[in-house]
């Protein structure tokens, strides 16, 4: 059923037709606010009120034709042969080749193709390089350089309290951190007091796991008869984690299972002294661990059978493997990348590189580097070059080359940027030219020696207590730092990336200097971090091959004095004289004969036809 209406009217009945024009505002009402009414309404202050002009749209669906898709396999064979060619067939497929190119259109192609072709498509790659970039330089000079930059991401304390602090009521020093393998998400902190003779009661000898999404509380707590010094995980299972006692004694625990010990070494067995230094070695089995102790000792371990030592090392640098000349060990670093070397920082200064495939134990101290006044607290390999690695102690850090054997480090940082002592130092897992270090007076210093020579890019004030550890997670944005009372928080700083600089440095053209401080702070030419350690070595090298030219030409000097002083000219002349005589004596034997007329012995003329000593009258 259809519904339909129609409505009619005249035109004249619409009246005249609209003619719009442009008219300027005017004001038709005007009402004034009442303040009687005020006391009715609540002012709304800010107001918000959304409009909106955009077009209404429609959603539309289409349903377009389907493809139908199938799935079908081709079997491809050799073609291109005569139809009286088997392509099976070696004998005819060779014999038919051998017959195309004794044809002169096979040889034309050929030469076409080889020489004309070729050669052009060549010239054109040679005259014109298609990937050259033409604006690279604006580029660069258009991009900003990022300051380096930090900020405390996270307060690890025990409760609600308002300051970071040790669990305990007897505060600690944090001696030593080990992030976890899996994202870093945890952090063991080893908590220990190493003053001597520390009478204090009531110091706990625990220590704790941190997490960082819980930062109120420690995740596990790790429980020991003894003080733990060092603590570290296992790359490859991630739930064991060694430690190193105050007592000596080396442990480890299995997360999976609680806080109490998994297994201990003996006393009798282990260090004397407190270990210093405990890391995992990169075995087939992950069970395979050493440590070194100030008692001079460096020994190898397998957590499979801690009742003795699998191997043992004495650190004595004279190579007489006497336990009473041995320097005491406060620092151990190991590198995966350098299996069977690991360095050992004394308490007397020196730096000592071993090698753990030598077959006796003085051949194992392959080289002794000293240049500390004081006693190394750090030492670590660089991540993207072995052969370079830092120590930190007394008042420098330095940067060696175990190329460079006898001789000083290659660079250095200046007195007067460390007023107050260094305790520890790490390199950045990500870039080759970044170091940290940790001051006693609470400050963390990121040294950036291809941005900054003379002072630290970045000086963050972490704590009013000394830094006494220092540990970078595997990304490098976050560092973890441990004060002598126990405080971890405030060190947990996050680094921007700053690539733009890593890539320039100190330029060939410029002056060479054997420390970070002399140099020119803003570089002249891009050489790449290897190339400026290179350059140092190779300085460092012939100084001091210009160093043993001068001392052999003064010791040579100096004997040529001594034989003048010494000599006196009548022995002189009697060596001479008998010299000559023995030379004149052999000469005649060798002859077999006398000259005739001679007096033997004397080479004065003889007396002929009688005897000289007889009378004239006789």
């Amino acid at each position: 059923m259809e519904l339909k209406f129609e409505y009619t009217r005249k035109r004249s009945d619409f009246g005249r037709p609209c003619s719009f024009s442009d008219h300027p505002a005017e004001v038709t009402v005007d009402i004034p606010p009442d303040p009687s009414l005020a006391d009715n309404f609540i002012p709304r202050d800010p107001v918000d009120f959304a409009v909106q002009h955009g077009p209404v749209l429609a959603l539309h669906e289409v349903n377009t034709e389907r493809a139908q898709v199938a799935t079908q396999g081709v079997n491809h064979v050799e073609g291109g042969w005569p139809k009286h060619i088997d392509p099976r067939n070696s004998e005819l497929t060779t014999r038919y080749r051998e017959e195309v190119e004794r044809e002169e259109s096979y040889t034309r192609n050929a030469t076409t193709l080889s020489l004309q072709l070729m050669e052009h498509c060549i010239r054109q790659n040679n005259a014109i390089d298609i990937y050259e970039e033409y604006f690279e330089e604006e580029e660069e000079e258009d991009e900003e350089e990022e300051q380096p930059s930090a900020k405390t991401i996270n307060v690890l304390r025990w409760g609600r309290s308002p300051e970071p602090q040790d669990p305990n009521v007897t505060k600690r020093m944090a001696t030593h951190l080990s992030w976890h393998p899996d994202a870093s998400k945890a952090v063991a902190v080893a908590y220990c007091s190493l003053d001597f003779q520390d009478s204090r009661k009531d110091l706990s000898f625990e220590s704790y796991i941190w997490d960082l999404a819980n930062p109120y509380s420690p995740e596990l707590t790790l429980k020991l008869s003894s003080p733990v010094v060092t603590l570290e995980y296992n790359s490859k299972d991630w739930h064991h984690l060694l430690g190193g006692c105050y007592n000596g004694q080396i442990v480890y625990w299995d997360t999976r299972k609680g806080g109490l010990p998994m297994e201990m070494t003996p006393v009798e067995r282990s260090h004397r002294d407190p270990v210093y230094g405990a890391c995992w070695l990169p075995s087939r089995t992950g069970t395979e661990c050493f440590s070194a102790s100030t008692d001079g000792q460096v020994l190898w371990w397998d957590i499979r059978k801690l009742s003795e030592p699998s191997e043992r090392l004495v650190l004595d640098i004279s190579r007489e493997d006497q336990l009473k000349n041995a320097l005491g060990a406060i620092s151990l670093d190991f590198a995966p990348s350098m299996p069977t070397k690991f360095l050992v920082g004394t308490e007397q200064g020196s730096i000592i590189s071993c090698n753990r495939d030598a077959k006796t134990p003085p051949e194992k101290i392959a080289n002794v580097f000293s240049g500390h006044i004081g006693a190394v607290y750090a030492v670590a390999r660089n991540p993207f070059f072995p052969k370079i690695f830092l120590s930190v102690g007394d008042w420098t850090a330095r940067i060696w080359s175990e190329e460079i054997m006898d001789s000083s480090s290659i660079m250095e940082t200046k007195w007067v940027c460390h007023t107050p002592y260094l305790l520890d130092g790490c390199w950045s897992p990500v870039k080759p030219a970044v170091f940290f270090t940790a001051k006693s007076d609470g400050t963390l210093d990121i040294w950036d020696f291809l941005f900054h020579q003379k002072d630290p890019s970045l000086s963050l004030k972490v704590s009013n207590e000394p830094l006494v550890s220092l540990r970078p997670q595997d990304n490098g944005r976050v560092i973890g730092c441990g004060s002598r009372l126990g405080t971890i928080s405030p060190g947990l700083c996050t680094l921007r990336k700053n690539e733009k600089t890593l890539t320039s440095t100190v330029g060939e053209g410029s002056r060479p200097s054997p420390a970070l401080s002399p140099a020119p702070p803003r570089p002249l030419s891009p050489p790449l971090p290897p190339q400026m350690f290179e350059r140092e070595a190779r300085r460092e090298k012939v100084l001091q091959d210009k160093h043993r030219e001068r001392q052999l030409r003064e010791q040579e000097r100096a004997q040529g004095r001594g034989k003048e002083e010494q000599e006196d000219p009548q022995e002189v002349f009697q060596q001479a004289r008998a010299d000559f005589f023995s030379i004149i004596k052999a000469e005649r034997q060798r002859r077999g004969q006398e000259e005739p007329g001679e007096v033997p012995g004397t080479g004065q003329p003889g007396h002929h036809g009688r005897d000289p000593t007889k009378g004239r009258g006789q």
